[in-house]
């Protein structure tokens, strides 16, 4: 898949960018993630680091900066979770089970809003838990459109497989039953707008 976008600067940015997703990187690891010289790579997160889309972890290493997160939250990601309140607890109400809604972060999922079963057994996943993108079907929701390559590095280890990921994406949902948890199963599905 060709990432080009024509214009050269901004793709090798969008590089550097992607690189820092999965966590903090020196300057060798950027260069070994990005396959830009290193040159370029330290001018590019230097700049970066200007506008604040990058930062440095205590140890120097390159981070992800909070300028990333103010222009997410400007489009739109306080929205998701407004609108995500009402449809958790409306969707636990008719099923009787606990809802979550989960974003993806770097080779982690994170829940980000929950409806709790209001009685029975308490299974679910308090907000701000992190999991394992290995196992689970909100997991594989978030796996199964992923370009080929992530996807790849993402089913090492993970008890689903490719084909299990190609039926989630013919289907539009995925089932888990016993995945991440003994006795728990789940059902889970995308949200892809406001819809």
């Amino acid at each position: 898949m060709d990432n080009s976008s024509g214009v050269g600067v901004l793709d090798k940015a969008a590089l550097v960018l992607g690189a820092l997703e999965s966590g903090p990187a020196t300057l060798a690891g950027l260069v070994a993630a990005t396959g830009l010289a290193r040159p370029t790579a330290h001018r590019l997160a230097v700049a970066l680091e200007h506008h604040r889309m990058v930062a440095r972890d205590m140890q120097g290493r390159f981070i992800l900066g909070p300028r990333l997160a103010e222009l997410a939250a400007a489009a739109g990601e306080d929205r998701l979770l407004a609108t995500a309140g009402p449809v958790l607890t409306h969707l636990r109400d008719i099923t009787g089970e606990s809802a979550q809604l989960y974003r993806r972060q770097g080779d982690m999922r994170i829940c980000v809003a929950a409806a709790e079963r209001l009685s029975g057994l308490r299974d679910t996943v308090p907000v701000g838990s992190t999991l394992t993108m290995k196992a689970g079907s909100s997991a594989q929701i978030l796996m199964a459109w992923e370009e080929p390559e992530r996807l790849h590095r993402g089913l090492q280890g993970a008890r689903f497989t490719a084909t299990a990921l190609s039926g989630v994406r013919r289907r539009g949902w995925a089932q888990s039953i016993g995945e991440r948890e003994p006795g728990v199963a789940s059902v889970s599905a995308p949200v892809r707008g406001p819809s």
